[in-house]
């Protein structure tokens, strides 16, 4: 091997091996980043882009100006809401409560006698922003009993009104209930129908107290 060729081979050996060190090391220093499998999940209520979408087509429509239609669409939030109810509120139920207080608003704007679009546009913009950093409002005092029944949680907010129907039903499954219970319990599906949760929540409340004597 000539003297010139040979030195050009040493260099090409000098300069390899330590930009493969070099390699190595910033593989050692500088680990991939994890892959989508392993990262964290997201904190609080999770993904919500589901019912975002819905509010958005939403506001779409009323600001064609068919609130008719609006209050359709906004059906479908009311309807998606509420079958995943029971694990939003596992998973976060200050920021279930925030939320759901907000789609509550919503809802009565459009479902009123005479809605008013202006009322409407606001009650949607809350949502919105309520979706998008889901905060519970500040505690309004203690929890609030009807006749000895935890009737709120502890922000003040009044219990989802399937929590206590519930109850309801249980206490008077294979027993069949007084006519003042079942008047009650009436008045109390009616009034949770209505997503009126704190008035369904005293109905309810007052029948159990009844149940328990």
């Amino acid at each position: 091997m000539n003297s010139p060729l040979k030195n050009l081979l040493l260099s090409v050996a000098l300069i390899a091996v330590p930009a493969g060190g070099f390699a190595l090391a910033e593989m050692v220093i500088s680990p991939s980043a994890p892959t989508t499998s392993s990262a964290v999940a997201p904190p609080g209520l999770g993904d919500l882009s589901a019912y975002k979408t819905i509010v958005t087509d939403t506001q779409a429509i009323a600001a064609s100006g068919d609130l008719t239609a609006a209050e359709s669409r906004i059906t479908d939030l009311e309807t998606l809401w509420d079958q995943n109810a029971t694990a939003l509120r596992q998973a976060d139920r200050a920021a279930w409560s925030a939320v759901d207080a907000a789609a509550d608003d919503v809802f009565s704007a459009l479902r009123a006698s005479s809605p008013n679009k202006a009322s409407v546009d606001t009650a949607l913009a809350t949502l919105v922003s309520t979706l998008d950093a889901p905060i519970p409002a500040a505690a309004t005092g203690p929890l609030k009993y009807v006749s000895g029944i935890a009737v709120t949680d502890e922000s003040g907010r009044a219990l989802p009104c399937e929590d206590l129907i519930g109850q309801l039903r249980d206490a008077t499954a294979g027993t069949p209930p007084s006519a003042a219970v079942t008047d009650l319990q009436t008045k109390a599906l009616e009034r949770c129908n209505a997503d009126d949760d704190a008035h369904s929540n005293t109905f309810a409340a007052q029948a159990l107290a009844q149940i328990k004597g």
